[in-house]
């Protein structure tokens, strides 16, 4: 790499060269004459004379006496009239104060590109990365009923940031900007998805989403389909082949597939707290009764009213303070969060409870549930605290059936919990300013840059389609889930107990006090439930992606001195905590970024979320939730009371008041919850797995090559570890006695479609 005097020493550019495009294998060759001035290529200039875009995967010089020169580009080259060239850097990295003169301006200079100049409305050929509110879910401009609270930028409701477009702003109220329309929303051009995933894309939004959209959901229903979903035989009904539109029916879930009633057991509503599609919730209970975090002047007193009488008959014998003693209580709380929307939620046509489920540890390893509460805001006032009531399980019909509506409820707070803060603001949300942040401050020449990019791909592109269609105002997830219109507004409310260092699984776990630290456990904690599969699968994978960002960034930073003294890092970790998460700046919880093992918890901690993390909380939502009565996601009527109409119909046809509770008046918005879930079920084509880079050639560096294989091997290991395991019958939680339903999730490898496995690198679906 040789300095042009003649351009303050900047590395000597050669003379232009075209491509020569060879056949239907969609490469290009370069002929030219090497300029021996130049010296070794540190970079390429691209530029693009067509009328249309192209994707360029990568470049590979061959020089007869240096062999093999590769650059990595996976980006999108757009015509000349809109950006005149493109750069592309060697694949090797390097710390900004070890970069070759002769590359340290065009470093700077790309940097500087990416980051725009927040102005103007951002085209679709740019590649420009910029922060902005949540101000895009609403539609003032269409419908009064559409406007929305804006997430982020005050203390009220504080949001991670999301990319900035900069589209014209509502003509109703500036604050918002306007829908977008047929041009879409804009993000960085290297954000889009390929060719082959887009219409991957394309073929299964047709295949789910688009039927309800388009008006043809009738196509997946059963001939002369009814008004509603009045029993569970209609529900099975949507899985079976039919003659008339074969291609339509739904792929069975697994949750039906071995044992068509194993679900309504509370083995399995107990297992799924632990081995389902949210298994980050439930906690050890330490102090009974359960009590609340809730302002007290705000919500008046929030204790639980489960009592010692509803639950000492069944702690096997017993008392109350020896069960917490040994560690034999657990609670699913999904109390906190809901109580301040209740009444507003209430008023709508959704009537539902906030829960709290207490289980206890029995010795086969199992959970099993003792009390279900389902409270209430009092009605004279919030300040005056809830009432509440207790269900308990029970053998005659009608306690039966009132047990089986009080699962329901907490199916229902699970549900949305789980989409709207587990799954869209825990993974989605929060990962994005990481997105952005990297891309304006980290060259790709920074050897972070390297490790992190693979673990961003889509995701900037499917968070903008979701703002689209699923968490807008009036979208799917409104249509869908119980909070409605509060959707978004109820998970930004969860944001404010947000912590990104409790985030890393270890530190989850022991939070929620389902494990203690013990030197001589594996990886260093004692779970306290043995049998828990997401924690033991999860913290193989966890240690396995520590390992491997130690190994690699112990080839770039010798000591704590060279972090802090990276300036694209210190950069880069200011810009994420004051632009990205800006109304969370002033937590002392963050790192500092001045040491290397903040550095090595930090990447591990982004590369858990936007990989594993992901996959627990998305790949189960069909196997569990496809079939909805075991995952309802919005309620219509309370519990029955003694002496109604209800409770008369209770006692003659409970399976009926279960449905007329559970499912919505119009068959259309089952269908779209199922679909949509369908849809975010499946892997493409085009997926890039854990340990897997889509070019073997990401780096020159031989060492990281070789770290990157280790890491690579112990997947792979991981993987035969979790087969070994879901053979062993003793795990039931594991291999889901009654229904023979295994863990799979969080194995790393998996084939296209919905197959309840794989860790994609990113947050892709």
């Amino acid at each position: 790499m040789n300095g042009d005097p003649s351009n303050g020493m900047q590395g000597k550019v050669g003379k232009e060269h075209l491509m020569e495009m060879e056949g239907v294998k969609n490469e290009g060759l370069i002929r030219f004459d090497w300029d021996e001035e130049i010296g070794y290529p540190g970079a390429m200039l691209v530029t693009n004379n067509h009328s249309s875009k192209f994707f360029l995967k990568s470049i590979t010089l061959h020089i007869p006496y240096w062999g093999n020169i590769h650059f990595n580009c996976n980006s999108w080259i757009q015509p000349k009239k809109y950006v005149h060239h493109r750069i592309f850097f060697l694949n090797k990295a390097y710390l900004p104060n070890q970069t070759p003169r002769v590359l340290q301006k065009y470093r700077e200079d790309e940097l500087v590109k990416m980051r725009g100049d927040g102005k103007q409305k951002r085209q679709s050929w740019e590649n420009i990365y910029d922060y902005d509110v949540y101000n895009d879910i609403s539609d003032p401009d269409s419908n009064s009923t559409n406007n929305r609270p804006i997430l982020g930028g005050s203390k009220e409701y504080p949001y991670p940031r999301r990319g900035r477009t900069g589209r014209p702003r509502s003509r109703k109220d500036d604050r918002y900007e306007t829908k977008p329309f047929i041009e879409g929303i804009y993000i960085p051009c290297d954000e889009r998805f390929s060719d082959l995933k887009e219409s991957d894309f394309l073929l299964h939004q047709v295949k789910s989403t688009y039927g309800f959209i388009k008006g043809k959901i009738k196509a997946t229903l059963i001939e002369n389909s009814p008004k509603r979903f009045d029993s569970l035989e209609d529900f099975f009904a949507l899985y079976r082949p039919r003659s008339f539109f074969r291609g339509s029916k739904f792929p069975l879930p697994q949750v039906i597939k071995g044992d068509q009633f194993g679900w309504r057991t509370d083995e399995e509503f107990a297992r799924e707290m632990l081995a389902g599609a949210n298994p980050m919730i439930i906690r050890r209970l330490q102090e009974f009764p359960p009590t609340s975090k809730l302002d007290p002047d705000v919500y008046g007193d929030q204790t639980s009213k489960i009592t010692k009488e509803h639950i000492i008959n069944s702690l096997d014998g017993l008392t109350i303070d020896q069960a917490i003693a040994k560690n034999k209580l657990y609670i699913l709380d999904h109390h906190d969060l809901v109580i301040p929307y209740l009444k507003r939620i209430n008023a709508t046509s959704r009537k539902i409870y906030a829960t709290r489920t207490v289980l206890f540890l029995k010795q086969d390893g199992t959970l099993k549930p003792l009390a279900i509460e389902l409270s209430l805001p009092h009605p004279q006032g919030y300040e005056l605290g809830a009432i509440s009531r207790t269900l308990l399980p029970h053998q005659d019909k009608v306690g039966e059936a009132l047990w089986q509506l009080a699962k329901a409820y907490v199916s229902v707070n699970d549900s949305g919990h789980h989409q709207l803060v587990s799954h869209w603001l825990n993974t989605h949300a929060v990962i994005e300013p990481f997105v952005i942040a990297t891309n304006r401050q980290l060259s790709v020449l920074h050897p972070i840059h390297k490790l992190l990019v693979p673990h961003f791909r889509y995701t900037m592109k499917i968070n903008s389609l979701a703002r689209a269609n699923l968490i807008n105002a009036n979208g799917v997830v409104e249509k869908t889930q119980y909070p409605s219109k509060y959707s978004m507004e109820m998970s930004s409310f969860a944001y404010r107990s947000w912590n990104f260092t409790q985030q890393a699984l270890p530190a989850d776990l022991i939070r929620r006090g389902v494990a203690i630290e013990d030197s001589s456990a594996p990886h260093g904690l004692r779970l306290l439930i043995a049998d828990y599969p997401y924690a033991v699968d999860g913290l193989d994978i966890w240690a396995a992606i520590k390992t491997w960002v130690l190994e690699y960034c112990s080839l770039y930073y010798e000591n704590d001195d060279m972090i802090r003294k990276d300036q694209e890092l210190q950069s880069w970790w200011k810009e994420v905590r004051e632009r990205g998460h800006e109304d969370k700046k002033d937590e002392p919880w963050w790192p500092r970024m001045e040491s290397f093992e903040e550095l090595i918890n930090s990447c591990t901690i982004i590369i858990w979320i936007s990989s594993a993390l992901h996959a627990a909380v998305n790949f189960g939502q069909y196997p569990y939730g496809g079939f909805l009565p075991n995952r309802p996601s919005l309620s219509k009527r309370f519990l029955p009371e003694e002496g109604t109409a209800e409770y008369l119909e209770l006692q003659s046809d409970p399976e009926k008041v279960f449905m007329k509770t559970i499912t919505s008046e119009l068959p259309e918005v089952d269908i779209l919850n199922i679909s949509t879930i369908q849809f975010l079920s499946t892997h493409s084509q085009d997926e890039s797995y854990l340990g897997e880079r889509s070019d073997p050639y990401w780096t020159f560096d031989q060492e990281a090559l070789n770290a990157f294989e280790r890491f690579k091997k112990r997947l792979a290991e991981i993987e035969i570890m979790i087969a070994e395991r879901n053979q062993n019958f003793t795990l039931k939680n594991r291999v889901g006695q009654p229904m023979s339903m295994a863990y799979t999730l969080l194995l790393p490898t998996s084939k296209d479609g919905i197959t309840m496995r794989g860790i994609p690198n990113s947050i892709s679906i």
